[in-house]
C-alpha cells in the first residue's frame, strides 16, 4: 500500500531485507527488496538494538513501512517480523551460502526502486525453502536464470543455435546465451559453456559437478551483462558459493 500527499510519501509492505550496515550507535542503514517497490534503503532508527537486531537479518522477511518527505530522500523505515529465514538457513552451510550469494546479488544488481514483482516471489520461494540442502543449489541457480532474464537478459535454452534441435542440448554459447547440442558444439566445445541437465528438467536437483557447472554459466553472464556494465566484480557472497561448490565437487570426484 502506498501514500502519497504534499510533500510526503508512505508505503507498507512484505519486504525481504537484503542487507544491512551500522549507523550511527544503534540504527541500521537496510536494503529491502519488495514486489512493488524492489529494492529501497531506508533508515531503521534503533534497528542495530539488541531487541531488534535478530528481525533486521539478511534474508529475513518483514512486513515494512517506509516514510520519507520525498522520493528521493533516505527514508525511515519500521518493521515487524514474518519470517526469521536467516535463522533456519544458518542451521546449514550449504543453506547460509545460498542466502547469503542472493541476497548480496539482489542488492547489488536490482536498480532501486524498480519493480521485480515475480523475481520478488521466487526470491521469497528459494529462500522459505531453506534450510533444505538437497534442492539448495539447484533453486538457487533457477534463481539465477530468473534474475538474468528479469534484466532483460535471458538465456535462451529451448533449441540448439545451430541446428534448431530441441533435444542433446549440452552447452551454452558465452557469446550469444543460446544453447547448443552436443552434436552441434563438435570441435568448438571447449569454447562453449556446459549446461547442466538441471536447467533442462525442473524436478532434477543437479550433483556438485552440476552445481560448479551451473554457477559458471550463470557468473559469466552475471558478471558480463550486470555487474562488468557497473565496473563491479561479482559479490564476495557470490563468489563464496562458486568456491563451496567447487570444493563439494572434489570431494565427490
Amino acid at each position: 500500500m502506498t501514500k502519497e500527499g504534499g510533500a510526503s510519501l508512505e508505503w507498507e509492505a512484505p519486504a525481504l531485507v537484503l542487507s544491512t550496515a551500522p549507523f550511527g550507535e544503534a540504527d541500521l542503514l537496510v536494503h529491502l527488496f519488495s514486489a512493488e517497490h524492489g529494492v529501497v534503503h531506508g533508515l531503521a532508527r534503533g534497528g542495530g538494538a539488541r531487541r531488534n537486531a535478530a528481525m533486521w537479518q539478511p534474508g529475513n522477511l518483514v512486513h515494512a513501512q517506509w516514510r520519507a518527505r520525498s522520493a528521493e530522500q533516505l527514508g525511515s523505515l519500521v518493521g515487524e517480523a514474518v519470517a526469521a529465514i536467516a535463522g533456519r538457513a544458518i542451521q546449514s552451510r550449504i543453506a547460509l551460502s545460498c542466502l547469503s550469494s542472493i541476497c548480496a546479488v539482489a542488492d547489488l544488481a536490482l536498480p532501486e526502486r524498480q519493480p521485480h514483482p515475480h523475481l520478488f516471489d521466487d526470491t521469497v520461494a528459494v529462500l522459505s525453502a531453506l534450510p533444505r540442502e538437497e534442492d539448495a543449489f539447484a533453486n538457487l541457480l533457477r534463481w539465477e536464470m530468473a534474475l538474468l532474464a528479469d534484466l532483460g537478459f535471458a538465456l535462451d535454452l529451448s533449441a540448439c543455435a545451430a541446428t534448431g534441435e530441441r533435444e542433446g542440448l549440452a552447452y551454452v554459447s558465452p557469446r550469444t546465451g543460446r544453447a547448443v547440442s552436443r552434436d552441434a558444439a563438435g570441435i568448438w566445445a571447449q569454447r562453449l559453456l556446459p549446461l547442466p541437465a538441471l536447467f533442462m528438467d525442473p524436478s532434477d536437483f543437479g550433483t556438485p559437478e552440476q552445481w560448479s557447472e551451473g554457477l559458471r554459466l550463470t557468473g559469466h553472464f552475471l558478471w558480463r551483462d550486470v555487474f562488468g556494465p557497473l565496473h563491479r566484480p561479482l559479490p564476495s557472497a557470490r563468489q563464496r558459493i562458486a568456491d563451496l561448490a567447487r570444493a563439494l565437487r572434489e570431494q565427490s570426484a
